[in-house]
């Protein structure tokens, strides 16, 4: 029987899985220490085929409902006792089993999260790269965590089960391994940072793709902050000034706008919007020395950041918080049906 489960939700990834199970394929593990499990998520491409081929252990074939309803599907398959996630767009460096699975020795430890890499050059790729980088260098200096994310994941199987898995209610590649980290996290279990384990990933390469994610992450991280109002004041990944950013760039667009009818109040937007440029100098400052380009454009796709994933939010807790209910977890994916390779 396998130590490690990997679970990888695919779908329409028929260009991506066979990269990333290949990888998986050549760990510093011993093959016969771990299986690969692809969840086909609904597909109607050759992502089932493909995974099968290049040497995943089982392929679930599944209606389409979700990443989260995947991933849940994949750990009712899953016989190790560490399962490990990541995302299909993913390729797992050849250490990465076997580091994300150091920190499981102390048994006190429930699960560890990974990092991105990039190969990208495209400017908006490179942007990405650093907003997780200097997140990565705030969360290394942390003893523990609350926020691990499913592209670079592993948790004790036990844990999992307990925990009632994903919540299905997230419909798309949201802010679901979130809820699951935070709830874990408030229940007391170690989680830990684990900043050598990380994935090649294929990051948004133009600017309306990026903005487009911010925005559905504040869609959806609202109903997180519904479940976790306490969150609200901060966790381990979020940037600390955002939520400074959010009311400034809120408050600059109603005085710039109320302004139309008084002059004076113009000008007090305008104030915010310079504070807002002077919140972004510290991150310019570190960006400088890595990436020039990247520094140089930080503060005004900031300033579309902050506005589309503020308007997110706010759009999500009008929407999750007064129009659908707060249900809890579903249950996890018992109606897979799997199919051994």
């Amino acid at each position: 029987m396998p130590e490690y489960s990997i679970v990888i939700p695919a779908y329409q990834a028929g260009d991506m899985i066979g990269h990333c199970v290949r990888a998986l394929t050549m760990q510093t593990v011993a093959r016969e220490r771990y299986e690969i499990i692809v969840v086909d998520d609904g597909s109607t491409d050759e992502t089932a085929a493909i995974a099968r081929q290049v040497g995943a252990d089982q392929v679930i074939v599944r209606p389409h409902r979700g990443p989260a309803a995947a991933r849940n599907a994949g750990i009712e398959a899953a016989q190790g006792t560490i399962i490990l996630f990541t995302d299909s767009d993913c390729e797992p460096s050849p250490e990465w089993i076997e580091r994300m699975a150091a920190p499981f020795a102390d048994p006190q430890v429930a699960g560890t999260k990974g990092t991105y890499r990039t190969r990208q050059r495209p400017l908006i790729a490179r942007l990405v790269q650093l907003e997780f980088e200097v997140r990565y260098e705030r969360m290394a200096s942390l003893p523990r965590i609350d926020f691990i994310d499913t592209y670079a994941a592993a948790y004790r199987r036990e844990v999992l089960s307990r925990s009632g898995g994903f919540d299905s209610v997230y419909p798309h590649t949201s802010a679901e391994d979130i809820d699951l980290s935070f709830r874990l996290s408030e229940q007391g279990h170690w989680l830990i940072f684990v900043p050598e384990a990380w994935v090649w990933h294929r990051h948004p390469t133009s600017l309306a793709a990026y903005l487009y994610r911010k925005f559905r992450y504040g869609l959806w991280r609202a109903r997180v902050y519904l479940r976790h109002p306490e969150k609200t004041r901060g966790d381990a990944h979020t940037d600390p000034s955002l939520k400074t950013q959010f009311i400034l760039v809120a408050f600059a667009g109603t005085l710039g706008i109320a302004g139309l009818m008084w002059w004076p109040l113009a000008l007090a937007g305008a104030a915010m919007l310079l504070a807002f440029f002077m919140s972004t100098i510290p991150f310019v400052g570190w960006a400088w020395r890595r990436d020039r380009a990247v520094a140089m454009v930080w503060p005004a796709v900031s300033l579309l950041r902050v506005a589309v994933q503020g308007f997110g939010l706010a759009l999500g807790l009008a929407y999750h918080g007064l129009i659908t209910p707060r249900h809890p977890v579903e249950d996890a994916g018992a109606d897979a049906a799997s199919d051994g390779r």
